[in-house]
């Protein structure tokens, strides 16, 4: 259940929908066009948490992904195509308990059963992607942040609706009463990467002083005894230009998803969209007012850009998949599709490790690692800011192989 600003702490009235859990019938809300499920009961059953609400006759309820789900009945037809979910091959003797058991083995990433289930979580241009973040990330983006490190395919995480269940995704080591996350859409599966094999070995490696959050196995997927969770890193660690409509999120104890904030691309800024019944959620936010209902980005500096061609010019672009890439303009009628589009961001080298520039100030560099490993972080001094990010100023002098790079993305 998502809560838009004039939705009641209530439950939405039942529109139908049931869906058959372990062999009994439930009725359900479906979350996340059909990614998974909030089932109710009247009754107290294995797994169901006491939940009730106001006018509610099923005080019993459980989140489920659709994978746990044997049937659906009465849901309407989906208005998008879904994303692919994991896939195994079939085998009598090896089902998805033991591909949760090897998923959590460091030296299983190169087995061919796991490679496969791995290989089936697919980011297409569009595929709404999710990264759990504390009140103070949540501040840093509503400031400015671009979306970066370690992130989800909103499909696989659908189900983690509450601060506890969504623990397992947090990269900070914080907890708190609430969640926050970020949600955009892909622009192009080229931004990311999965962290397995000898291009993320650093990570897996570092010992617990270096890191922030839980440890990088290897495999691909979240370290978790219950959940089979395919995780990605942005490439290179870098930024990504934030896409028009994304979100900023809250998830309560309640089970209830909120939505705190939309970005509004022409304006640089996010709009607030919570109502009042809901404004207590910022109250842990450093620097951020509930009351404001507008929270510009200003000059903040951007490691990154979106870049455009239209008509013979270059343009800032913005991506608002899946309908593609457009023109950044105030006005509708500016707003023309590009005929090329490129990620623009600058690499460099300092002491040997290759990094990202992130901004510069006074003959000082602010450096992001691309490949962390033991190694680089001893070299460069890198403080961890969460789990995967590593950054650290430089002097200018030092750095070298410092270069603005295009990285086009497919318009046609």
């Amino acid at each position: 259940m998502t809560v838009t600003p004039q939705t009641s702490g209530a439950a939405p009235e039942r529109t139908g929908l049931h869906v058959t859990y372990e062999g009994r019938l439930h009725p359900a809300e479906m979350l996340a066009r059909g990614a998974a499920f909030e089932l109710f009961s009247a009754d107290e059953l294995p797994g169901f948490e006491f939940s009730p609400r106001p006018g509610v006759a099923y005080p019993w309820r459980k989140f489920v992904h659709a994978v746990e789900v044997s049937a659906v009945h009465g849901a309407a037809e989906p208005t998008e195509e879904p994303d692919s979910p994991l896939l195994m091959p079939v085998h009598r003797e090896r089902g998805w308990a033991y591909l949760r058991q090897l998923s959590q083995q460091p030296g299983a990433a190169a087995d061919p059963t796991l490679a496969v289930v791995r290989a089936s979580a697919v980011i297409r241009p569009g595929t709404r992607m999710l990264k759990v973040l504390s009140a103070r990330q949540l501040a840093g983006y509503v400031r400015g942040w671009l979306p970066h490190g370690f992130c989800y395919r909103e499909h696989d995480v659908a189900h983690l609706r509450t601060p506890a269940g969504m623990a397992v995704l947090r990269g900070d080591g914080e907890g708190g009463d609430v969640s926050y996350a970020l949600r955009w859409r892909a622009a192009d599966p080229a931004d990311y990467d999965v962290p397995v094999g000898a291009a993320h070995h650093g990570l897996t490696v570092l010992p617990p002083r270096d890191r922030l959050g839980p440890p990088v196995l290897g495999t691909g997927f979240v370290p978790s005894s219950a959940q089979l969770i395919p995780e990605f890193v942005t490439r290179d660690f870098a930024d990504l230009p934030m896409p028009a409509n994304a979100t900023l999120l809250a998830y309560p104890a309640e089970g209830v998803e909120v939505v705190l904030y939309t970005y509004q691309a022409e304006q640089r800024g996010w709009l607030r969209m919570v109502g009042p019944q809901w404004r207590h959620l910022l109250a842990a936010v450093p620097g951020l007012s509930p009351d404001q209902e507008y929270v510009p980005t200003g000059d903040v500096p951007r490691s990154t850009q979106l870049v455009g061609a239209y008509g013979g010019g270059e343009y800032e672009a913005v991506a608002d998949q899946p309908d593609g890439f457009r023109v950044l303009a105030m006005t509708r009628a500016a707003r023309y599709p590009v005929t090329a589009a490129a990620r623009r961001l600058r690499f460099a080298h300092w002491r040997g490790v290759p990094c990202l520039v992130l901004r510069e100030e006074s003959g000082w560099l602010r450096l992001r690692l691309r490949r962390p490993d033991p190694e680089a972080v001893l070299t460069t001094g890198a403080q961890c800011h969460e789990r995967g990010v590593y950054e650290a100023w430089a002097p200018g002098a030092e750095v070298t192989g410092d270069e603005v790079v295009d990285l086009p993305y497919p318009t046609a």
